[in-house]
């Protein structure tokens, strides 16, 4: 057993705007570093934000994708779909939306009729997860994982829970299908619990602070809205929660491939991403209004 020490600690930067509907801070992209975030490539962070009602929907409008996966993880709120596939639904707290994009599609994301009528407060949470060059001109998919179907591993001596959206947590298998080995893990953390967590050595792995704060190790503190890149090596990493705590989980295997990417499109080359583009502009990622 060895210590997956802290690499480094970093504040959320300044948020900006997608659509009228999702104000973000955007906390790692694939643009610096690709190799220590693999295979996660972004992750945006919505934090709480109070939304009037509305006549008019709030969101991003439609907008195309290849490959990759978005996983959108509702904290607050209410979040609805649309894609050219023909899929659609909304998640709420506790929900989560993982839509694979794979050879492409197109999608638009908005607030749900509810939290347009009546307004309310959204905080979330999209992923940008990549997918091996075998898959990436796959057939596009949906998964809807609603918070009830989403395995909840309880912690010892009542230090909280663990919800296993994917990957595995103490051979509990999580809610989503995956294309390469990864875990997302959210976990609620009761005030002062000291929790261990196994890590497979191999695994990239990083963590958000969404509520609260947690030593890290014995050593570190990481703080609300900050997120933490874990060294390489190690499999083990300790978590004391000060006060009651929210950290989301990433890692994963690294898909150790070229990333190629502009804009709303993930590739391995610049001559795939530039047929992307020409598939786009001729119609091939289908209608949607």
């Amino acid at each position: 057993m060895t210590i997956r020490q802290v690499n480094h600690i970093y504040d959320a930067p300044n948020s900006h705007w997608v659509g009228n509907g999702f104000p973000v801070s955007s906390m790692f992209s694939y643009q610096e570093n690709p190799e220590q975030h693999s295979p996660f490539l972004l992750m945006d962070y919505a934090e709480p934000t109070l939304f009037k009602p509305v006549t008019n929907a709030r969101g991003v409008g439609a907008h195309p994708h290849r490959g990759f996966e978005t996983v959108t993880i509702a904290y607050q709120g209410e979040v609805s779909h649309h894609d050219s596939k023909g899929h659609a639904g909304t998640i709420g707290t506790g929900d989560v939306q993982w839509m694979t994009a794979a050879s492409g599609i197109l999608h638009k994301e908005y607030h749900s009729e509810k939290m347009t009528k009546e307004g309310g407060m959204l905080e979330m949470v999209q992923l940008w997860v990549n997918l091996p060059a075998a898959y990436k001109m796959t057939q596009p998919r949906y998964q809807a994982l609603k918070a009830e179907n989403i395995p909840h591993v309880e912690l010892p001596n009542a230090q909280g829970y663990v919800r296993v959206i994917a990957g595995d947590y103490l051979g509990t298998q999580g809610a989503a299908n995956t294309f390469s080995p990864v875990n997302v893990w959210d976990m609620h953390l009761n005030n002062a619990g000291v929790s261990h967590h196994h890590i497979p050595n191999s695994y990239n792995a990083m963590l958000f602070v969404v509520k609260g704060a947690v030593h890290i190790n014995d050593r570190e503190i990481a703080r609300q809205n900050e997120m933490v890149i874990l060294d390489n090596q190690g499999d083990t990493l300790t978590l004391e929660s000060m006060g009651d705590t929210i950290v989301l989980m990433l890692s994963g295997e690294a898909i150790n491939e070229p990333v190629v990417g502009q804009g709303p499109f993930v590739m391995n080359t610049q001559e795939e991403l530039a047929q992307a583009f020409d598939d786009y502009d001729n119609g091939k990622f289908g209608v949607l209004e």
